[in-house]
This record gives C-alpha cells, structure tokens and sequence, in this order.
C-alpha cells in the first residue's frame, strides 16, 4: 500500500473515531511500533533504489506527523463534546431534589411542649446553666448536709474568687429566682439543660434537658395540677390516656407524688414528679404560706421524645450520627 493510499485511509477512520479508545485504535493501527502500517512501509526501504528511499522516507514521516497532529486535535474535540454533555442544561429533565434541614427530635419535642404549656397560660422562663448552690440547693428547701443533696450528683465548679458554684442539676432554681423578683398569681415553665455527674447508660446522661412548672395562687391545689399535667399530656400524645398517681418524697414538695401513665397498649411508665410547694420554700423567698400555695412539677424533656418516638437508648439523642436524626425529619 502506497504513502498516499494509507493517508487517505488513516485520515478517513480518525474523522469516524467517535471516542478517545477509538482514536487509540487508529494510532495503533497505523503508528503502532511493531506491527503499524506505516513501520511496515518504513521497513520495506531496504529493498528500494537510493531515490526511492528518499522519496518514499520523506512522505512517510511527514504522515507520521499529519497522523499524530490530526489524532491530537480529534482527541481534544471530543474531550471538549464530553465536558460540554456534563455541562449541558437539560430544562425538560427533573430537577434533583434538594436535601433539606430538619430539626433534632429533642428541639422538636421542646417546642411542642412550650406551645401546649403556652396554649395553657404559662409563661416561659429562662435561667442560667451555671449556678449558685444557695438557688440550687437551699432555697429549694436542701440545706447544706441535708442527706437529700445525694439525690442529685453534682458537678461543682471551681472558680478563683467564688464558692458555691455548680453547674445546675436541675430547672428548679429558676423558681426560686422567679419567685424572688414576682408577685404571685403567676403559672411558668421552665425548661432548659442540666447536668449530673453519674455513669450513662441507655437511660441516663451527663447533659439532659427538663422542663419544669410552678403554679402560685391563693387557691391551687391538686386538684389544679392533675388537671394541667392531663391536659399537656392529653395534648402532647394526642391519644387517650391512663394516668397513676403514686406518693413520693421531693425536698420543695409537701405532698410529693410521681405520676405515671399508660399509653394505648403499653406498659406503665414513670413520667413526672410532682407535688404542692413546701411551705419552706415560699419562706425563702418571702412569700407568706399562709396567704399562697402552689404546685410544682418537672419531667425529662429526653423522656418524652423516647416515650413519644420509640428510641431506647438517651445516648443516641447526643451521638451526632446524622443516620439517626434523619427519621425525624
């Protein structure tokens, strides 16, 4: 096969090369080392006249050249057609859904709460997560030694120039702040983080959230606080609802009581302490016992959300991993 005859056939395949491996087809076929047509033309010089080799050699390395520069260009052609594909804008093809945020279950949980807490008249109150021992503790009706401290597992803080300092086991010491600078009728909650120092488990952690109630008034009585904890439970579980109500001892209540419930088809489960305010308490923060009284309650923001989304173990609330905040979306 003629120079010329192997130009116009290699020239013909590269323009029909649709793809970068066809065009390495090409160059292999006919600038290929070993078995390449135009090699196998070189190598047949060796029978050839002086001329003809001049002649013949010339051609056949200016192909080589067109053949190299020809399959180069073809090569960034269709490098440019793949990178335009990728980047062509189909207007009939569906858009790609966007991945949208959601809100942890335990922010979820906590503004349904404060909405039904609000729908009822209670007012929301805040306080600070580092706290003085004197609210915390002793106008909560605790006083230093007093043996019910060991309920609560507290991390002290150390702090040049200060004592007393902890970090709050509890929400009840924004009621005693609250009552401090308030007049009574009032009805609050109180929610927020707390923080013991005990062992986790799939029940219990080092950072929680509670939400607590103070209700004050010249005629509250139980009466008044089955009522409202009926209510927000009623409301919060949208379902019916068997309530227990069982004595227990809490330092700032008098009567004191934990209440239980029962969903549709479940067990009994412990929900919420309870109880009417020590009279203590009120002389600690001046209110006259005689004139007032009122009902206190808290409960684990965490509780709810594992009761009311079936998650057994706390600790997954605080791991992080995305695979499990995804189901609530």
């Amino acid at each position: 096969m003629s120079v010329e005859q192997l130009r116009i056939e290699a020239i013909k395949e590269i323009k029909e090369a649709s793809t970068q491996e066809a065009c390495e087809k090409v160059r292999i076929k006919y600038l290929g080392r070993k078995e390449g047509k135009l090699i196998e033309v070189l190598k047949s010089l060796k029978d050839m006249s002086v001329e003809e080799k001049r002649t013949i050699g010339t051609a056949a390395n200016e192909l080589h050249q067109l053949l190299e520069h020809e399959l180069e260009e073809k090569i960034e052609k269709i490098k440019r057609s793949e990178e335009e594909k990728k980047n062509r804008f189909d207007v009939t093809k569906p858009g790609k859904r966007i991945a949208s945020g959601h809100l942890h279950p335990l922010t979820k949980v906590d503004k349904e709460v404060r909405t039904i807490f609000s729908s009822l008249n209670f007012t929301i109150v805040e306080g600070p997560e580092l706290e003085k021992e004197t609210y915390n503790f002793d106008k909560l009706n605790i006083p230093a030694g007093h043996s019910a401290r060991d309920m609560w597992d507290t991390l002290w803080v150390k702090k040049e120039g200060t004592n007393g300092l902890l970090m709050r086991t509890h929400t009840s010491p924004v009621q005693a702040r609250y009552m401090e600078s308030h007049n009574p009728p009032f009805q609050i909650i109180v929610p927020g983080r707390c923080f013991r120092y005990e062992a986790t488990d799939a029940s219990h952690e080092i950072n929680f959230y509670q939400i607590e109630g103070l209700m004050v008034g010249p005629d509250i009585t139980l009466a008044n606080l089955k009522f409202i904890i009926e209510t927000f439970f009623k409301k919060f579980f949208k379902q019916k609802i068997e309530f227990r109500y069982r004595p227990s001892y809490f330092p700032f209540v008098e009567p004191g009581i934990e209440v239980d419930i029962r969903l549709k088809g479940g067990k009994w489960l412990e929900v919420m302490g309870a109880g009417m305010v020590h009279r203590n308490v009120f002389d600690g923060v001046k209110y006259n016992h005689t004139q007032v009284q009122g009902f206190a309650f808290g409960m684990g923001l965490d509780r709810l959300a594992m009761i009311k989304y079936g998650v057994p173990d706390i600790r997954l609330f605080y791991s992080g991993d995305v695979r499990f905040t995804k189901n609530f979306r």
